[in-house]
């Protein structure tokens, strides 16, 4: 490629960004990174009815959250800016009239009322009304009117659109990086309103103007933009421009794979579907990865597989991994059905990763949350937790015992480990406990164990109530863990509080 690479994501801010889009901004974020190129961060704003506020501000919070930020674009304006496409408004009407100047565009009086009266008749005739080639001689514009007639009717204040005039009789072949060739025949498209009465430009002719002014030299977008491909290629041949190369990514399926996973999805079967939480302004709350204790590296890693696939078996990869292995020509064309338990096997993975001390710092944060405060070593605490650990919170739900003695015992595990002779037996271990000076896990293993084995008792009679006793249920780390962290005092509390209890 001797040209420089430039991609952009360029969404619109009209509600938080859906992981669709967030992997939209992954896979442009991974080809221009891979190719040395610049990613760039447009925001198509020029439908001013549907912007939300904080839309823009989330959106770059989640790239920049996700470690995927944008290289150029708003508060990081280089020469092709403004990067917001309502402060761009001024220059779209130029090129609407350049394409009226080259006869590939013309202004169009219909109105509403006159238009949708169209379309019913239409319908009542079992048609679809479509305004393009065979009838736009037969309505309201200027390739009917004469210059003179057009020219009164914009002095005389009429409402107008702009629409593209579309080629007749000619076959199309367009290409995409993902899909391979396509054909389409120009007498099936519509004349697409360009420019709008409003003085505001449609979504197609702002997206071309924007894409040939910022130097865009790939465009991968959504699925769903697939359709407008065809008017996007010719609007490039109008304006005499290089079109981009386009990919159209998959789209991302529910995970019954019956259909688009959509906002609401999420939360209706327990899994966030947004990067970071979002609150509407009727005060609805929708759940963010990033508040639910997932690691960006996990859902970067999630979301690179949704469509994409390396070609290996490897499965975990670092953001450098993913921007050396990603090739466009590797992302399928069928949907991609999201995985919520995937999801969660890629965050355990992301969490043994993460460096004992760090993970201590968050666990720590979390008892914050819960107003517990400790002088145990969390980091020690840490280490023999997280293999069973997904979350910071699971590492609360494995060792809430190391921080709060057990109000009770589990029913199960008492009867199978509680006998007649354990007060006795537990008795023998505080005695232990209480000459040992050295609480380290390998003395206090010595100690018991050598006594277990002198004097020939089965090791689950001692071993199963002792770890009942301390943890109140039969989980947790290894029982000389437990005894060396706990310390003398507490442990020996905790013991004779069993030994009470069986009376």
């Amino acid at each position: 490629m001797s040209q420089k690479v430039r991609v952009r994501f360029a969404p619109s801010p009209t509600g938080p960004l859906h992981i669709g889009g967030v992997r939209t901004a992954l896979f442009n974020y991974l080809f221009a990174k891979k190719h040395g190129g610049d990613f760039l961060l447009r925001i198509e704003d020029t439908d001013q009815n549907r912007y939300v506020e904080g839309a823009e501000q989330y959106i770059i919070e989640a790239l920049d959250w996700l470690n995927i930020p944008y290289d150029e674009g708003p508060g990081k304006e280089k020469d092709c800016g403004p990067y917001r496409q309502s402060e761009r408004k001024d220059l779209y009407k130029q090129y609407a009239d350049a394409l009226i100047e080259s006869g590939n565009a013309y202004f169009a009086f219909d109105t509403a009322e006159e238009l949708d009266a169209h379309r019913k008749d239409h319908e009542a005739k079992g048609k679809t009304f479509i305004y393009n080639w065979h009838n736009r001689l037969k309505l309201k514009n200027s390739l009917v009117f004469s210059v003179e007639e057009t020219q009164q009717k914009i002095a005389n204040g009429e409402e107008y659109v702009i629409r593209f005039k579309t080629p007749e009789d000619e076959t199309l072949y367009l290409n995409d990086i993902i899909r391979g060739g396509m054909q389409v025949e120009t007498n099936i498209l519509d004349d697409k309103v360009l420019f709008k009465s409003d003085g505001m430009p449609t979504y197609h002719l702002a997206n071309i103007v924007d894409d040939h002014l910022m130097k865009i030299t790939h465009v991968i977008r959504g699925e769903e933009w697939l359709p407008s491909l065809a008017l996007h290629v010719l609007l490039y041949r109008a304006f005499g421009w290089n079109a981009p190369q386009f990919a159209h990514l998959p789209l991302i399926l529910k995970p019954t794979g019956n259909g688009k996973l959509s906002k609401r999805d999420g939360d209706k079967m327990g899994f966030p579907v947004f990067p970071l939480e979002w609150k509407t302004a009727d005060g609805d709350l929708f759940s963010g990865y990033r508040e639910d204790g997932y690691l960006p590296e996990a859902v970067i890693n999630m979301l690179a597989f949704l469509g994409w696939n390396p070609g290996t078996e490897q499965e975990i990869f670092s953001l450098e991994e993913l921007v050396e292995a990603f090739e466009l020509e590797r992302v399928h064309k069928a949907g991609a059905k999201f995985d919520p338990e995937k999801t969660k096997w890629f965050q355990h993975q992301y969490l043994q990763k993460v460096d004992d001390a760090e993970l201590a710092e968050e666990f720590k944060k979390f008892l914050d949350t819960k107003e517990v405060s400790t002088a145990l070593n969390l980091t020690l605490i840490v280490s023999l937790l997280k293999e069973r650990a997904s979350f910071v919170s699971d590492l609360w739900e494995q060792g809430s015992f190391f921080f709060e003695a057990a109000e009770s015992y589990d029913s199960k595990a008492a009867e199978k480990a509680f006998k007649a002779e354990t007060p006795a037996l537990l008795q023998h271990v505080v005695s232990i406990l209480k000459i040992s000076g050295d609480f380290s896990v390998e003395n206090l293993s010595e100690k018991v164990k050598g006594w277990i084995t002198s004097e020939n008792i089965g090791f689950g009679k001692v071993m199963m109530p002792l770890r009942l006793a301390l943890v109140g249920e039969m989980k947790g780390p290894d029982v000389f863990d437990i005894l060396s962290i706990l310390g003398k005092e507490e442990s020996i509390s905790r013991i004779e509080k069993a030994i009470d209890f069986m009376g």
